[in-house]
């Protein structure tokens, strides 16, 4: 899938319409450079399912943690992360559990260690806005892609 995002406000939404068809076990990498706008995608996604409390990078936390009554949201940033056995450290198994969606910034500082995600999600500068490119890797994935396309 790919989709012209052309406002900040646009990938709120988008982020938003992505949390209303999203399983509630899924993990989704987002790749982009910096300010390429992957916290305010997670920030819609957190908006579009009712959190009104301030949604922030955690550059240097890792991870922040948002409960929901049902499930867990955990938005992990993994720009300052060199050496992958810092996940280990954090205990980032332990984030991967049933009935919990994993937002993963700057994955590829970690994807040794890992497992495969749901849905990439690639974000680049274009014109005024941003080019957003989806993949599916997995079967879930593949279901949260068709039925996001399938709301387009």
């Amino acid at each position: 899938m790919q989709q012209y995002i052309p406002t900040e406000q646009a990938m709120l939404d988008f982020g938003a319409k992505l949390a209303q068809i999203c399983s509630h076990s899924a993990t989704i990498f987002l790749y982009g450079n910096l300010g390429a706008g992957k916290t305010t995608l997670v920030r819609g996604f957190l908006r579009g399912l009712g959190y009104e409390g301030l949604v922030k990078s955690p550059t240097y936390t890792l991870v922040e943690p948002y409960a929901f009554d049902h499930f867990h949201i955990f938005h992990f940033d993994l720009y300052r992360v060199k050496n992958v056995q810092e996940l280990e450290y954090i205990g980032i198994q332990d984030y991967f559990i049933p009935e919990s969606i994993r937002l993963i910034e700057w994955p590829e500082n970690g994807e040794r260690f890992l497992p495969p995600p749901d849905l990439s999600c690639y974000i680049e500068p274009k014109e005024e806005g941003r080019e957003l490119k989806i993949s599916a890797q997995t079967p879930c994935g593949q279901d949260i892609l068709k039925r996001l396309l399938k709301n387009e």
